[in-house]
């Protein structure tokens, strides 16, 4: 296993995501059209994959992979745990990031990942 995996599945910090190369799972992400719907739709405020699900039209399937995804690479955490009136508990997800910069440059781009405040 190479050190990039290794880091993705300890889910890296903000830190560890500027000083290991994962660009390319980033970029990735930020170029599927859903993964970033979902991504900026919960900047401010968290929501459940079943919200984001009926509000965007995604299907709840795909909400939950790429949800997983978004988390693999530390762009989205559980911000907390809901429970529902007939006792399902379901998770409220936030982003980590309220922006993202990208710069084309020679011979790689670089990602500038701000961190959520709200």
């Amino acid at each position: 296993m190479d050190l990039i995996s290794k880091i993705l599945k300890r889910k890296p910090s903000f830190a560890q995501l500027k000083k290991y190369d994962v660009n390319q799972k980033v970029l990735e992400a930020l170029a599927d059209a859903q993964s970033r719907t979902i991504l900026f739709s919960i900047v401010k405020e968290g929501k459940t994959a079943l919200e984001l699900s009926e509000k965007y039209r995604i299907p709840l399937s795909s909400v939950y992979k790429k949800i997983t995804d978004l988390e693999d690479i530390a762009l989205v955490k559980i911000e907390k745990w809901v429970i529902s009136e007939n006792g399902k508990r379901f998770k409220v997800y936030k982003s980590r990031i309220s922006k993202a910069e990208i710069s084309i440059r020679k011979p790689e781009p670089t990602i500038t990942l701000s961190p959520n405040q709200n």
